[in-house]
């Protein structure tokens, strides 16, 4: 319970605002092209953070790493609430990336700290159904708090980091995961598991995918949704929500899936579905269509995340394990940064639908990347 707290709090950083961002950017008369800033500035430092965190989770022990990390989030989420203007907003969620690049991977190096083989793919796989759970409740959560009070009700619960954080002091040990190598040795070990074809591909992957999740799901939807068929925060935040229906059924049974087809087979499988997901919200008419694209997209979501994440957590050995599982974070943070910065600017010319239209082609392309690696 204490490795899906962590989780769960890593997870607010980008879903909680995703529903009322059209009204933050309102209150603060920005564009729509903002969006994308807003989004991304919680992700940006965990580029260059996560990877560090990684190293030092390795040599001084998870839960030292952890402390300072959910302190962070959860104070620096309390003062995005009360920010005055727009440039602090972005400041204090500048801040909470910090914090929040330590949470989502050290919870998946806690999992295989402790479990092996298809237990592990079982274990990672209820970890992320917890994650795609949040996914789905947290943006109806901001969504329903704005709606009942203002787009700042929907930073408060960023506050429950402190509490998560009282646990991790209490309950995990504090030599979890501690290691005696040399940083040198710790570097070596996790730059020759990266040069691994199977470990580089999953990283790859992570930075494209994630680029594609925050870059039209969580940014371009809302605008979609708000633009074209003029729905207030509260069904923005039901309509992202939907496709956790999929993914946790996907994620709970990741363990037998991943015995049955192996890995490549279930992330070309998650690619297909992104194709036909994305496709089908650009072309949406109405908001019955946008309902099917994002149940389509949540069993791609439940089959891709937790595979790749278990792709690589599964080849590093425990001296390297954090170093090597937050090298993928770190790719998948900068994809989490690259896709609501890249949308952000094509919502400055172009409508919220080609967007995602243009998505679909970017998944056609993955797609033929992943048949030719694999061959």
């Amino acid at each position: 319970m204490l490795i899906f707290a962590i989780t769960v709090t890593g997870i607010l950083a980008n879903t909680l605002i995703n529903a009322p961002l059209p009204d933050i950017l309102e209150y603060f008369d920005q564009p729509d092209s903002q969006a994308g800033v807003l989004v991304a500035a919680a992700s940006l430092p965990g580029i260059l953070v996560a990877p560090v965190i990684g190293i030092l989770a390795d040599r001084y022990g998870r839960r030292r790493v952890l402390l300072p990390c959910l302190v962070t989030f959860g104070l620096a989420g309390v003062a995005a609430a009360v920010a005055p203007s727009f440039a602090l907003v972005v400041l204090a969620r500048l801040a909470q990336g910090f914090g929040s690049a330590g949470l989502i991977n050290l919870a998946v190096v806690l999992i295989a700290d402790h479990w092996e083989g298809i237990e592990r793919a079982r274990l990672i796989g209820y970890n992320a159904a917890v994650l795609t759970v949040s996914v789905a409740l947290f943006p109806a959560l901001g969504g329903a708090l704005a709606e009942l009070g203002s787009w700042r009700w929907s930073f408060v619960p960023y506050a429950t980091a402190l509490l998560t954080a009282v646990a991790v002091a209490i309950w995990l040990p504090a030599s979890a995961g501690r290691t005696t190598t040399t940083v040198r040795a710790q570097l070596r070990d996790a730059v020759a598991v990266v040069r691994r074809r199977t470990v580089a591909g999953a990283i790859s992957f992570g930075f494209v995918l994630f680029v594609l999740i925050f870059g039209l799901f969580l940014t371009a939807l809302p605008i979609l949704l708000d633009d074209e068929f003029g729905l207030g925060a509260g069904a923005r935040g039901f309509i992202l929500s939907v496709p956790a229906a999929g993914s946790t059924v996907v994620a709970l049974n990741l363990g037998r899936l991943r015995a049955r087809y192996g890995g490549r087979r279930l992330l070309l499988a998650a690619t297909v579905l992104f194709v036909v997901a994305f496709a089908t919200i650009g072309f949406a008419p109405t908001v019955a269509v946008v309902l099917l694209g994002a149940l389509v997209y949540g069993v791609g979501e439940g089959m891709s995340i937790p595979t790749a994440q278990d792709v690589v957590a599964g080849q590093a050995p425990e001296a390297s394990r954090a170093a090597v599982v937050a090298l993928w974070v770190g790719a998948a943070r900068a994809g989490q940064t690259v896709g609501p910065l890249a949308t952000g600017a094509l919502l400055g010319s172009h409508a919220a639908s080609s967007v995602f239209v243009l998505g679909a082609v970017v998944c056609v392309a993955l797609l033929a990347a992943q048949l030719v690696v694999s061959r």
